[in-house]
């Protein structure tokens, strides 16, 4: 109810008098504030019977659906396959010697076996050796490739073509090498010692220990030693350590 004032009665009411006692009593009707809403279960029983099958059909659906939802397993992913390995990983040299008859003083050729232990081929494409002063020369010439579990044979042929500033003693000798697989292109140091050290080493000293200026005799360098001396003299008497003068030795 909406407004100002007193409520009205909808109908018309008949007025009570003493003068007619049988007529029936009109009174009015209570107020109405507001109609309340239908229940769900009246709305429900006001469907068609047809309407009331299909909601439950839906909601069986939706209910089954639901369920497959929570039953279901999570989904997995699938599994990684292996990495493609960088090929410094898989490569490897092996030291195998110096050939028997040196081609010149100042040249040797020294043998290595390339050998992969697994992934995809990797392509040896440059070999050289770092110190300067030394050229290197490949045989067969690079590029090659190797596959895994293969072995690969290459001469490397070291020429010494300067000796000034070139270190004869190696302890650590290395080759400066490029490998490429599909997964990616590094350059890489392969380190030696031992054999290779020391036949590298007789290659320097070969080459070079006639090019070198021996060392000038170590000459003495002329010592001088100063001799000091001083000499005692009697410092000169005060006159008031001198003994008194008679009168008679003043005349």
């Amino acid at each position: 109810m909406s407004g100002i004032g007193p409520v009205e009665p909808a109908d018309r009411i008949e007025a009570h008098t003493d003068d007619d006692p049988d007529s029936p009593l009109d009174a009015p009707p209570p107020d109405v504030i507001g109609v309340d809403s239908p229940r769900l279960t009246n709305r429900w029983h006001a469907l068609t019977p047809r309407t009331r099958t299909t909601a439950l059909a839906a909601a069986a659906a939706a209910l089954a659906a639901a369920v497959w939802l929570l039953a279901a397993p999570p989904p997995t992913t699938p599994p990684k396959g292996p990495s493609t390995p960088w090929p410094s990983t898989t490569t490897a040299f092996y030291y195998k010697g110096v050939a028997s008859q040196p081609a010149t003083a100042s040249t040797r050729d020294f043998h290595f076996d390339v050998s992969v232990r697994n992934g995809p081929p990797v392509t040896v494409s440059a070999i050289t050796a770092a110190p300067v002063g030394i050229r290197t020369l490949v045989k067969p010439p690079t590029a090659f490739t190797v596959r895994a579990g293969t072995t690969h044979r290459v001469t490397v042929g070291i020429t010494v073509t300067q000796c000034s500033g070139l270190p004869l003693n190696v302890n650590l000798p290395f080759l400066d090498v490029t490998l490429r697989n599909t997964h990616a292109i590094q350059h890489y140091s392969f380190i030696f010692g031992g054999r290779y050290a020391r036949d590298l080493s007789d290659l320097l000293h070969t080459a070079c220990d006639s090019t070198r200026t021996p060392p000038s005799p170590h000459v003495q360098p002329e010592v001088r030693v100063l001799t000091m001396w001083t000499r005692r003299v009697p410092a000169k008497p005060a006159e008031s350590d001198l003994p008194p003068i008679s009168p008679s030795t003043r005349s």
